[in-house]
């Protein structure tokens, strides 16, 4: 940094902005800038200084005159832009009001202003008002077209709706990453080889449902089978239901008759009585990875003592929602990844957060966010059908950390394909499983 000469990385950072606010106005012409204090609003000054180059009508608002960054407001002035008081009716607005140190909602004055924007807004960095580390909204805020970052990916552009995100590269040194965003390309599906039969392929086992609930059977059932599973074995009271949509299931009615698998799926759907506790109990201590969703976190809430019955080297994932998360583990607050994080290694487990951004956490520290691409998910059934393809990659022999990762891309995936703007109902994300792994197996 020493030898780099004095606000060059804000002129690279600000040629950035300009270079993106270009694209957006397609040849319209206004601009209005929204500057604050210190070094966001001198980024947003010098972008407006070298739209002003481009032949765009600039104008900006100062919140704060008296702390306006000198160099960028005079270099502003001096490509001819204006200093106005409000907002007026531009084509673009940029958001430079405050950067990566702020914290909080946006002030009254901000706020304000903010809300008497209609244009679009271009977001330098992020948009102002939401939490740089948690992405928490507390209160008014910029909603943001487009953000600019510079450097690296922050942990807002992962955890809030920051818009479309670009990334601008000004020179500096890469950093270890907080948490992995996952992309298409990482996403490793395990596919079947010559060599495979249908027990080296992965046998899931699934414990759900129950004659109130056997839905939930059917479509965590379902979800591992389409997943790719060599074999899928059934245990439990829907058995029936099981037989008469997916044939290729072996069913017997409780665990004891399962036979061999090499991961278990329990919860969805089984209730939280006596009996229920006792598959929990078994399944826990079959020696074999398991994923414990819906009405299994419930129970292992409820009863600490089902604890004891897990074998410490079988692997465990955990999927709740924020109510469940926080029966089991406190509140989830406004730090997902650090509560998943907690609660992970508290239960020397991977907990998958659900959410409309899910967060993933093992035991070591490792952490994912996947964000969903659509609310359509958010229906009955989605999370037995997530239950049933993390199972199915469990019992394929992946990381359970990856296997969870994996598994909320490829639902995600799942739902977008099958929705097409359209209201999906579970049923429609379960069969849509095999389009997604299709699609993952493309080259993006």
């Amino acid at each position: 940094m020493a030898v780099v000469p004095p606000g060059s990385l804000m002129r690279k950072a600000a040629f950035g902005v300009a270079t993106h606010a270009l694209r957006l106005l397609q040849g319209r012409r206004r601009v209005t800038l929204l500057v604050g204090a210190g070094n966001n609003g001198g980024d947003a000054l010098w972008a407006g200084y070298f739209l002003r180059r481009r032949g765009v009508a600039v104008s900006a608002v100062l919140l704060s005159p008296e702390k306006a960054h000198a160099e960028g407001l005079a270099a502003f002035r001096r490509a001819g832009g204006r200093i106005v008081a409000d907002v007026g009716t531009p084509d673009l607005v940029i958001d430079g009001i405050v950067g990566l140190s702020a914290r909080g909602p946006l002030r009254p004055a901000a706020a304000a202003l903010v809300e008497s924007v209609e244009a679009p807004v271009l977001a330098v960095d992020l948009p102002s008002g939401i939490d740089p580390d948690t992405g928490e909204i507390s209160g008014p805020h910029v909603k943001a077209h487009t953000t600019v970052t510079f450097g690296c990916l922050k942990p807002v552009h992962a955890l809030a709706d920051c818009g479309d995100v670009h990334l601008v590269d000004i020179g500096l040194r890469p950093v270890d990453p907080d948490f992995v965003l996952l992309d298409r390309a990482d996403v490793a599906w395990p596919v079947p080889g010559p060599s495979d039969d249908k027990y080296t392929q992965g046998v899931t086992g699934v414990a759900a449902g129950s004659t109130t609930y056997p839905g939930a059977a059917v479509l965590s059932t379902g979800a591992a089978v389409l997943a790719t599973s060599g074999m899928v074995r059934y245990a439990g009271p829907a058995a029936d239901a099981i037989r008469a949509r997916w044939p290729e299931a072996i069913c017997t009615g409780s665990i004891t008759d399962a036979g061999r698998v090499q991961a278990w799926v329990v919860g969805p759907g089984i209730g939280t009585g006596g009996s229920s506790a006792d598959v929990l109990r078994s399944v826990l201590d079959a020696g074999v990875p398991v994923i414990a969703d819906a009405d299994a976190i419930t129970l292992l809430a409820s009863t600490p003592s089902l604890w004891d019955a897990r074998d410490p080297d079988a692997a465990l994932v955990l999927t709740p929602h924020d109510r469940e998360f926080e029966r089991l583990a406190g509140p989830v607050g406004a730090d997902r990844v650090a509560a998943a994080r907690k609660a992970a290694q508290r239960f020397d487990a991977v907990v998958l957060l659900k959410g409309h951004r899910t967060v993933v956490a093992a035991p070591d520290g490792r952490a994912l966010v996947n964000s969903a691409t659509s609310s359509w998910p958010a229906t009955a059934g989605s999370g037995d059908v997530l239950s049933g393809i993390i199972g199915a990659l469990l019992a394929a022999g992946l990381d359970p950390f990856l296997a969870a990762g994996y598994a909320a891309y490829a639902h995600v995936l799942a739902a977008e394909l099958g929705a097409d703007g359209a209201p999906l109902p579970a049923s429609g994300l379960m069969e849509a499983i095999p389009a997604a792994i299709r699609a993952l197996r493309v080259a993006p």
